[in-house]
């Protein structure tokens, strides 16, 4: 028994030993050493997040273009949005201080980086460089449609958009070309037959489900987690504009179509016109633009692009389009310092609202406001000799950029259905005389004004 006893006093003291000695292990590693090692905890167990899949990846790329010299930054939307609420932590922080990943370690699946493709030097040995580094690459091309209509170049690809996927994480290279426009273009990621549609989840992406447009960024460096990157100077600037990026190309063989069918006006009148119309039309954007107003190109002026990607030289007038939403009281001041005179002012804020703006060699500049309803939008027109109304209905749209006359500026997305609203299905068809009151199909009677606010909708100057 006392055996027994002995062995049991004997088990129980070796236990409670090695429960102490795994105690003062733990004591040590986890509380000592923060003390009495401080400089090797410091550079290793401390960095959180850094050694995680998506942060090797992102050091990879960056540390692949800066040695070649590719100068790419940063367009990640969701990135972007943590540097502007950060900002002034991010413009004060050096290279090597951050001790916790917060950029570039937020769970995803890819991280977004463009580059303007006029400045890419090498893009075939980069390419290479990239898979010895252990990067899976994908090049996404097709044909410039700047070229459309042009049957020799009409062939010619060029790059879109490249996905380099390191492990489990994937950068997306979103390749930019510059417009005639002074803006930024990127393409439609397509992907052709060949493609392993399970090489990333390509629904995820956030750039490439159609062709985008972007104001050019200006840039800055800052260092996100530890690594030096480029990124707009104004983030969120670039951020809200993603949502509105969708672009739609003229349609340049459609166009070439047309001319052959009905020859091009080149008189020297018809030049005059459309040189004058298109300097109103930029006026009329850096007005708008400065005001923060957002507008689209309306009747005959979107008629001209969609059916000839050109003006219409005997449309003697430039068409814009404005949600009533968007309507500021100092428009119409804003318009006269830009020394565009007001010509006529038709209805009200509240109703039928129109400007006539006179432009220079007799050009006017036309701008409907456009009222939303349930299920349509209309704009008013008003007759001055009678004060009757009209209501032209349009089926509801949202807006793209596009490129016209050597500018980047929105038409409805749904364009055809638009043209065809307020032209008709011969909208191919040129008619040069047009009377607004009955040829439109979308137009309607509205009533009349009452002769005692004749005053306020009919201003004529």
């Amino acid at each position: 028994m006392s055996r027994i006893n002995k062995n049991v006093v004997l088990a129980l003291l070796t236990l409670t030993s090695s429960a102490f000695l795994l105690f003062q292990l733990y004591y040590y590693k986890h509380y000592l050493s923060t003390k009495n090692g401080a400089g090797l905890s410091k550079s290793k167990g401390s960095r959180i997040g850094f050694d995680s899949t998506q942060w090797r990846a992102v050091k990879k790329f960056i540390m692949l273009t800066s040695n070649q010299n590719v100068p790419v930054f940063l367009i990640d939307p969701l990135v972007l949005e943590l540097i502007n609420k950060n900002f002034e932590q991010v413009k004060n922080t050096s290279q090597g201080s951050i001790s916790q990943c917060t950029f570039f370690c937020v769970p995803r699946d890819f991280t977004a980086f463009a580059l303007q493709y006029h400045l890419w030097k090498n893009e075939e040995g980069w390419f290479r460089i990239a898979e010895n580094m252990g990067f899976q690459c994908l090049k996404i091309e097709s044909k410039d449609p700047r070229l459309d209509g042009i049957d020799s170049l009409s062939g010619t690809e060029i790059p879109l958009h490249y996905i380099c996927k390191l492990a489990t994480h994937a950068i997306h290279l979103v390749v930019f070309h510059e417009r005639s426009g002074n803006y930024l273009w990127h393409g439609h990621l397509r992907l052709k037959e060949h493609i392993d549609r399970k090489f990333v989840p390509f629904r995820k992406l956030q750039f490439g489900r159609y062709p985008g447009a972007f104001d050019r960024p200006e840039l800055q460096q800052v260092t996100l987690d530890g690594l030096e990157v480029l990124i707009p100077k104004d983030p969120m600037h670039f951020v809200e504009e993603v949502p509105h990026s969708r672009f739609i190309e003229c349609r340049y063989k459609e166009a070439r179509a047309f001319f052959q069918q009905y020859l091009d006006d080149n008189t020297v009148e018809a030049m005059a016109f459309r040189k004058s119309a298109k300097e109103l039309l930029q006026l009329a954007a850096k007005t708008l633009n400065k005001l923060g107003v957002p507008f689209w190109l309306s009747s005959g002026t979107c008629l001209g692009w969609y059916r000839q990607c050109n003006i219409i030289p005997y449309s003697k007038d430039v068409d814009l389009g404005i949600f009533i939403r968007d309507y500021k009281s100092d428009i119409i001041l804003a318009f006269q310092d830009a020394g565009l005179p007001l010509k006529h002012k038709f209805g009200k804020v509240e109703d039928s609202l129109e400007l006539s703006f006179q432009g220079k060699d007799d050009v006017k500049l036309d701008i409907f406001f456009f009222y939303e309803e349930t299920d349509h939008v209309w704009n008013g027109g008003t007759q001055a000799k009678t004060g009757k109304k009209f209501k032209y209905l349009f089926p509801k749209f949202t807006l793209c950029w596009t490129e016209f006359v050597d500018m980047k500026v929105r038409v409805p997305c749904g364009t055809l259905e638009y043209i065809e609203a307020n032209y008709g299905k011969t909208w191919k068809i040129p008619v040069k005389t047009w009377d607004w009151k009955r040829s439109p199909p979308n137009v309607q009677p509205n009533g009349i004004w009452p002769i005692s606010e004749w005053d306020e909708v009919i201003q004529l100057y």
